[in-house]
C-alpha cells in the first residue's frame, strides 16, 4: 500500500507538472527543488497532546499553468528532535498509556498561486506514513503491552514561499524561503501538526 501510493502519486503529479512547465519558462517557480525545514511538532493521541521541536526536508518538482498557477509533486521527511514525540494519557482503573510518534514520510500534490512573480501562496495534500509505538504501563494485577509499527494516513496544509534574488543570493532565483503548516491524520485516530519555516534551492 505504501509503495503503491507513493508510486501512483509520483507518476500522476510529475506528468502534470512536466506538461505545465512546458507552457512557460520565465518564472523561478519551476523545475526541481530541495528544501530544509525546522519548527514545532504537536502530537495528538487519546485526547492528549505534546509539543516538541522537529526538523526535516523535502524534494519537489514544480510546473507553471497560465503564468499564475504552480503545481507539482512533493516528497517529505520529518523527524522529532530526539527521534520521538511521546503523548501520555492516564487510563481509568489505573496505569498509563504512552503513544510515541516518530519519523514521517509523505507524498503530496502541491498547488499554489503566484501573488507576485516572487511570492507564492500554496496548499497541499496527500499520503503520510509514520513510525509509532504504543506502550501501556499497567497497574498491579493487570497486563501491559508494548507494540511498534507504522500508521498510514493523509495530510493537508499550506503556506507561503518567497524567492530571493541577487541582493540576497549569489544565484538569482536559486534560493527561496518558506513558512507552512501541515496536519497529518492517521488511521488509528492519532494526529500530528507541524508549524515550520524552511530554506530551499531551485535547480535551473
Amino acid at each position: 500500500m505504501k509503495k503503491f501510493a507513493f508510486a501512483a502519486l509520483f507518476a500522476a503529479s510529475t506528468m502534470v507538472a512536466t506538461a505545465a512547465m512546458a507552457q512557460d519558462t520565465t518564472t523561478s517557480f519551476r523545475g526541481f527543488r530541495v528544501e530544509g525545514n525546522a519548527g514545532y511538532d504537536w502530537a495528538h493521541s487519546e485526547g492528549s497532546h505534546n509539543a516538541k521541536f522537529g526538523y526535516g526536508g523535502s524534494v519537489g518538482f514544480d510546473g507553471l499553468v497560465a503564468n499564475r498557477i504552480v503545481i507539482g509533486p512533493e516528497f517529505t521527511y520529518w523527524h522529532p528532535n530526539d527521534g520521538k514525540n511521546t503523548v501520555s494519557t492516564n487510563v481509568a482503573g489505573g496505569g498509563a498509556l504512552y503513544h510515541r510518534q516518530g519519523d514521517q514520510l509523505s507524498g503530496d500534490i502541491r498547488v499554489g498561486y503566484l501573488v507576485t512573480p516572487d511570492f507564492l501562496v500554496f496548499g497541499k495534500g496527500g499520503y503520510v506514513n509514520e513510525q509509532q509505538r504504543r506502550l501501556f504501563v499497567a497497574p498491579v494485577g493487570q497486563t501491559g503491552f508494548d507494540s511498534r509499527g507504522h500508521a498510514d494516513g493523509y495530510q493537508y496544509g499550506g503556506g507561503v514561499e518567497f524567492t530571493l534574488h541577487d541582493k540576497f543570493s549569489a544565484v538569482p532565483g536559486g534560493l527561496y524561503v518558506s513558512a507552512q503548516y501541515v496536519r497529518s491524520q492517521f488511521d488509528n485516530h492519532t494526529a500530528d501538526n507541524h508549524a515550520m519555516g524552511g530554506i530551499g534551492f531551485r535547480f535551473k
